[in-house]
C-alpha cells in the first residue's frame, strides 16, 4: 500500500493520460512577480481556443529557488508544440506548497534549499525528499552546481526524473528537460499502476485458488471431477461452492451450493459455508441436523438478512450402492447408469433454501444407485442460460437431454463436464452471467 502524502490532489490531465483540459486563468492564480510570460505572446483567438480542446494541456513549471532573479533561466521556454511554458516561482517550500496546484506539471528544485525541520540531520537531499513526499505525482528536476554533479546523480536515484547544472542552463536545454521529465513521470506512473494492478490480480488469484476445495477421497474407489466458472468478470471464485469428503466409516459425502448473487461478498460467504460443511461432516453430522447448523452459520455470517443459499448434499454408503439425499431449494442431481437413460433424482421432499425459514426441516431421502453409476451435482447457472435467439432457458429437461447425448458419445469425467459447460455457454451465445459449478462422482466395476 502506498504511503500517505500530506495532501491529496487530482492527477493533472497531462500526467494522467486523460483528455485535455482548458488552461486555468493565470491572473487568478499568479501574481505578476510569480509569472514569466513569453515575449510577444498574443491573446488566444477563437481558433486557438478551439485548437486547445484537441491538443495536450499547456505545460506549467514550478521553480523552487531561493534567488529566482539570479538564475540564468531565459523566459522563452516552449513546449513541443511551440507554445510558451508557463513558469511560477517560489523562494521556499512554504510558497511552493501554495503554488503547487493541479495544473503544475513539473518542478525545478534547487537542491541547496533547506528542508523544513531537517536542517541538522545531515541529509543533503532532504529538500528533495520533502518535495517528493509533497508532490508524488509530479515530475521533478533537480538543480545543482557544476561542482556538485554527484549530488545531482544521487537525486535521480532517490526519485527525481533528471538533474540540471545551473551554469549550463539555456532555454532550449531546459525546455527539452521539462518535456522529457513530464513524459518520463507519466510513463513511470503508468508502469507502476500496471505493475500494482498485476500484483493485486496475482494475489487475488492465489487467494481465490487457495479457497477452492481439495477433495478428501483417500481410500475411496469413486472417481471425482469438477468444473467451476464464476460469473464475475476476471474472477476465479463466485457464490457457488462444492466439496467432497470421505469419513472414516467409508461414507463419501458430497455437497454443492449456491449463495444468491455472485459478487465478492457472496463468494466469501460460500467459502464459509463450505468450510463449515466440511467441519460438521467430519464431526459426524448429516442430513437435517447438518443443514440446520449450516443455516445458523449463514444467518450469523450473511451481510444482509435477504441473503440465502441453496444446497444439495449426498452421502454415499460405503458399498456405493445407495445414498442419502437432502435438498435445500436446490436442483436435484442427475443419475446416469449403463443401459438406462440419465434421469433426475426425486425432488418431491425438497426443503427450503437456507436462510429463508427459521426452524425449517430438510428430510433425507434414500436413493438406490446400483452397482455402476455416475452422479452429477450442479448449480442453477448450468440450466438458466438462454438457448439461441428464442430467449428460452435451457432448463433441467434441456440439460438432461444434453448429458444423455454426450454420454452416448462416450464422454465421461472431466471431458464430459468441460464439454457440457462449453455447450451451455455456446447455446447462450456467449459467457454466462451466473456462476456455474458442476461435480461428478463415478463408480465403475
Amino acid at each position: 500500500m502506498p504511503a500517505p502524502v500530506p495532501r491529496q490532489r487530482a492527477i493533472p490531465a497531462a500526467e494522467g493520460g486523460q483528455g485535455p483540459v482548458a488552461a486555468p486563468n493565470e491572473s487568478a492564480q499568479e501574481s505578476p512577480e510569480n509569472r514569466t510570460a513569453a515575449p510577444g505572446a498574443a491573446a488566444p483567438s477563437a481558433t486557438a481556443t478551439t485548437a486547445t480542446a484537441t491538443t495536450p494541456a499547456q505545460l506549467t513549471l514550478l521553480l523552487i529557488e531561493n534567488d529566482p532573479g539570479g538564475t540564468p533561466i531565459v523566459p522563452d521556454l516552449t513546449d513541443q508544440a511551440g507554445r510558451p511554458i508557463r513558469i511560477r516561482t517560489a523562494r521556499n517550500l512554504t510558497e511552493a506548497e501554495r503554488l503547487l496546484t493541479d495544473d503544475v506539471h513539473c518542478i525545478l528544485l534547487d537542491l541547496a534549499l533547506p528542508a523544513p525541520g531537517r536542517a541538522d540531520d545531515g541529509d543533503e537531499l532532504a529538500v528533495l525528499r520533502h518535495v517528493l513526499e509533497l508532490a508524488p505525482r509530479h515530475a521533478v528536476l533537480a538543480l545543482t552546481g557544476a561542482d556538485d554533479t554527484e549530488r545531482g546523480a544521487e537525486a535521480v536515484r532517490v526519485g527525481a526524473q533528471d538533474y540540471l547544472v545551473r551554469d549550463e542552463l539555456d532555454g532550449r536545454l531546459l525546455s527539452r528537460a521539462i518535456r522529457y521529465a513530464v513524459e518520463r513521470k507519466r510513463s513511470d506512473s503508468a508502469e507502476r499502476r500496471l505493475a500494482e494492478g498485476r500484483l493485486r490480480a496475482q494475489e487475488n488469484r492465489r487467494l481465490e485458488r487457495g479457497l477452492l476445495p481439495t477433495p478428501l477421497l483417500d481410500g475411496s474407489p469413486l472417481r471425482f471431477a469438477a468444473r467451476y466458472r464464476p460469473g464475475r468478470s476476471r474472477a476465479l471464485l463466485g457464490g457457488d461452492f462444492y466439496d467432497v469428503v470421505r469419513t472414516p466409516d467409508g461414507t463419501v459425502h458430497a455437497m454443492i451450493g449456491d449463495v444468491c448473487g455472485h459478487g465478492p461478498d457472496e463468494a466469501a460467504l460460500g467459502v464459509e459455508l463450505r468450510i463449515a460443511w466440511r467441519a460438521l461432516t467430519l464431526a459426524g453430522l448429516c442430513g437435517d441436523q447438518l443443514l440446520s447448523t449450516l443455516q445458523q452459520v449463514l444467518e450469523h455470517e450473511r451481510p444482509d438478512d435477504e441473503i440465502f443459499a441453496t444446497l444439495c448434499t449426498v452421502d454415499i454408503a460405503p458399498d456405493g450402492r445407495r445414498a442419502g439425499l437432502c435438498l435445500a431449494g436446490h436442483p436435484s442431481p442427475l443419475l446416469a447408469r449403463p443401459g438406462v437413460p440419465a434421469r433426475l433424482l426425486p425432488y418431491d421432499n425438497n426443503g427450503p433454501a437456507l436462510g429463508l425459514l427459521p426452524g425449517a426441516r430438510w428430510p433425507r431421502m434414500q436413493v438406490e444407485l446400483g452397482a455402476e453409476w455416475s452422479l452429477m451435482l450442479y448449480t442453477d447457472g448450468l440450466i438458466e442460460g438462454r438457448v439461441g435467439d428464442t430467449g428460452e432457458r435451457l432448463g433441467q429437461d434441456g440439460m438432461v437431454e444434453m448429458i444423455r447425448r454426450r454420454l452416448a458419445e462416450g464422454l465421461s469425467g472431466e471431458e464430459l463436464l468441460r464439454t457440457a459447460v462449453n455447450e451451455v455457454r455456446d447455446l447462450n451465445g456467449g459467457e454466462l452471467t451466473d456462476d456455474v459449478a458442476v461435480l461428478l462422482l463415478d463408480r465403475t466395476r
